[in-house]
C-alpha cells in the first residue's frame, strides 16, 4: 500500500502537522527536524495527495501548457523554456497537445482536466479572432501566439511584423533584391505567416523593391518536408532569386537541403534567413541566420503573468498584451564568417 502522512510522521518521530509543514515548505522548522521528515519521505516513497492539498489550499501547484504540436522544434523548445521558468517558481507544468485543430482547442478550454491545474498557458493555432469569446473562462488563462488579438485575456507574443521586416532588411543590406519567401499561407492576414509576410512586404516597399508574387512559395504546415517541397516547386518555375526568407527555421532547413542538392551554394548563390533561432540552426551547414523572437522572454513573462493572476496580486489590473524583444542572428547562411564547431554556444 502507498505510504501515508501518518507513516511519515511515525518514521520521522514527529507530528502529522510537522510533516505537513515540511511538505508545504513552512519556513519555521528546525533544520534537523526537516531533514528527518525528508529522509522519511524518501525512505517510504511517500507522494503527497495533490487532490487533498488542492481542497485545503485551493491550489494544485500545477499549471497547464497547451501547444499545437510538440514535434515542431519551436514548440518543443518553448515548452522547455516554460518548464524551466515554472520550476524556478516552484510550479509543475502539465503539457497538452491540440494538433492545432480548432475544435480540439475549444474543447480543451472547458475540459474537466482544467481542474487539475491552477491556470493555463494556451497557444492557439486553429482558433481565430472570431473565437475570442471562448477565452472567457473561469480560471486564469494567458494566451500565446498570433491567432487571436484583442481578446479577454493577457496575451504574450512576439513582434512578428517588425521582426520579419528586420529579417528582410538584413538580406537587402547584403545586396539581395530578388528575395523569395517560403512558408506563406494563402489568404492569411492574422497569424504568424500573414504577419511575417506583411513585414517582408514592408521592407521591400521601404527599399523601393517591387513586390513579385512569383517569389512567394505557399504551403500549409511548417515542417522540413514542406520547406523542401516548396523550394523544389519554386526552382521548377524557373523564377530567379538570390535570397530566401523562410518563415521559420524548420522550413529554412528543408529549403537549404534542396538548394544544395540543386548545386546552389549558400550564401554565394542564395542567402537564406529563417525565424525562431532553434538550437539546430547553430549546427546546420552552413549555420542558419535567423530571428531570435525572444522565446525565453515569452516563457518567463507568460509564467510570471499567469502566476500573478493565480495569486490575485492585482485583481483589478487590466488584461495586457506583452511583446517580447527580438534580434537578428547573423550566421553563415547570409554571409557571416564560418564558425568553428568548438565556438558554437
Amino acid at each position: 500500500m502507498a505510504a501515508t502522512l501518518h507513516d511519515v510522521a511515525r518514521v520521522a518521530n514527529v507530528s502529522i502537522k510537522t510533516v505537513s509543514n515540511v511538505i508545504n515548505d513552512y519556513p519555521h522548522i528546525r533544520p534537523e527536524t526537516k531533514q528527518r521528515v525528508v529522509d522519511a519521505i524518501a525512505e517510504l516513497g511517500y507522494r503527497p495527495n495533490l487532490s487533498a492539498r488542492s481542497l485545503r489550499s485551493g491550489r494544485t501547484g500545477v499549471i497547464g501548457l497547451a501547444l499545437p504540436e510538440l514535434s515542431l522544434s519551436y514548440f518543443a523548445e518553448l515548452a522547455d523554456s516554460v518548464i524551466k521558468a515554472a520550476d524556478a517558481r516552484g510550479v509543475t507544468v502539465l503539457i497538452e497537445q491540440t494538433g492545432g485543430e480548432r475544435q480540439r482547442e475549444i474543447e480543451l478550454l472547458s475540459s474537466p482536466r482544467r481542474q487539475l491545474t491552477d491556470g493555463l498557458l494556451f497557444s492557439a493555432l486553429g482558433m481565430g479572432n472570431d473565437d475570442a469569446h471562448y477565452l472567457n473562462v473561469s480560471y486564469p488563462l494567458v494566451l500565446l501566439g498570433e491567432r487571436i488579438f484583442g481578446g479577454p485575456t493577457d496575451h504574450v507574443t512576439m513582434v512578428n511584423v517588425d521582426a520579419a521586416r528586420a529579417a528582410t532588411e538584413h538580406l537587402i543590406r547584403s545586396g539581395r533584391k530578388r528575395i523569395a519567401v517560403v512558408g506563406a499561407h494563402d489568404g492569411e492576414v492574422i497569424g504568424s505567416a500573414g504577419l511575417r509576410l506583411r513585414g517582408y512586404r514592408e521592407a521591400l516597399e521601404a527599399a523601393g523593391i517591387p513586390f513579385d508574387p512569383t517569389l512567394i512559395a505557399y504551403t500549409t504546415l511548417w515542417h522540413r518536408a514542406n520547406g523542401a517541397t516548396s523550394m523544389r516547386q519554386l526552382l521548377a518555375t524557373g523564377v530567379k532569386f538570390d535570397a530566401v526568407f523562410a518563415l521559420n527555421d524548420t522550413l529554412a532547413l528543408g529549403a537549404m537541403r534542396v538548394l544544395q542538392e540543386a548545386g546552389l551554394t549558400i550564401p554565394t548563390d542564395v542567402a537564406v534567413i529563417g525565424f525562431d533561432d532553434l538550437d539546430e540552426a547553430r549546427y546546420s551547414l552552413p549555420t542558419l541566420s535567423t530571428i531570435d523572437p525572444g522565446r525565453n522572454e515569452i516563457a518567463t513573462t507568460a509564467v510570471r503573468v499567469l502566476l500573478d493572476r493565480i495569486a490575485g496580486v492585482d485583481p483589478a489590473a487590466p488584461m495586457t498584451e506583452y511583446l517580447a524583444e527580438f534580434h537578428v542572428v547573423d550566421r553563415e547562411s547570409t554571409g557571416a564568417p564560418r564558425t568553428s564547431i568548438d565556438t558554437i554556444r
